[in-house]
């Protein structure tokens, strides 16, 4: 059977999202920087890559990156950008990945992270990272903050990009947020559906992965703003600690 992210990460996920903008990834990237402590010229890998636009800033920046995700689609995108041979491309899933490690930091943005049922899958994504990282290497992992989607959540939108008509609706269920997607042609009526899913996970349990995997924890950020994570509050949960 074809999980929703195989599908979900097409021609269409360019349509949905199509304004992530490429200055807001430079902002975070420079945030990131002053987190890693990473001089110029470190060997850096983002995993779940995307269309590339934080591999592309990591690299205007002077780092050795690569950028590793599952979608073919999104990584033709990414290597279409200005700048994209500056980046080692590479189609993988997170779990199990293709590269023998050695890295200074691994990064894992946009909450690409909680996409399987299972923990031990989750769990293998965090000992992959792991793996990757030489000793002393650093990470960050940029997750959604459970109770702020929680009270936050729009059960349902619609807007019009260009030809295509766009309507979302969104839950809480099971442990997870879910998001179905309905995208409408002008040209032609026929729908076309996907659905996406994340699990939600606490701060404690999320650290228990963390430590579980062999990695060591440093700090909780709550936003690229630099805040401390607040439960409450705070619009993301992001990690930052170290392979020790």
């Amino acid at each position: 059977m074809t999980e929703w992210y195989e599908k979900s990460f097409g021609e269409d996920y360019l349509v949905v999202y199509k304004h992530r903008d490429f200055g807001g990834a430079r902002k975070e990237v420079e945030r990131m920087i002053s987190w890693l402590g990473l001089p110029p010229g470190s060997k850096v890998l983002d995993l779940c890559c995307g269309m590339g636009r934080h591999s592309l800033a990591l690299a205007e920046a002077g780092y050795k990156v690569t950028g590793v995700d599952l979608s073919e689609v999104l990584l033709r995108e990414a290597r279409s950008q200005t700048g994209a041979e500056q980046v080692t491309w590479l189609r993988s899933d997170m779990r199990d990945l293709p590269l023998t490690g050695g890295f200074d930091a691994v990064v894992n943005l946009f909450t690409s992270f909680g996409y399987f049922e299972e923990d031990e899958e989750q769990v293998k994504v965090l000992r992959e990272i792991y793996r990757m990282l030489k000793p002393g290497g650093k990470f960050v992992i940029d997750y959604l903050n459970p109770a702020y989607v929680i009270r936050h959540l729009v059960p349902h939108s619609t807007r019009e990009d260009g030809k295509n008509l766009i309507d979302e609706s969104r839950r809480i269920e099971d442990g997870y947020v879910k998001k179905d997607i309905i995208l409408t042609s002008k040209n032609d009526s026929t729908p076309r559906q996907y659905h996406e899913r994340v699990k939600l996970y606490s701060l404690e349990k999320f650290s228990g992965m963390i430590e579980e995997a062999g990695l060591q924890l440093e700090a909780v950020h709550g936003s690229y703003e630099d805040e401390v994570y607040n439960a409450e509050s705070s619009t993301r949960m992001i990690f930052s600690g170290i392979r020790s």
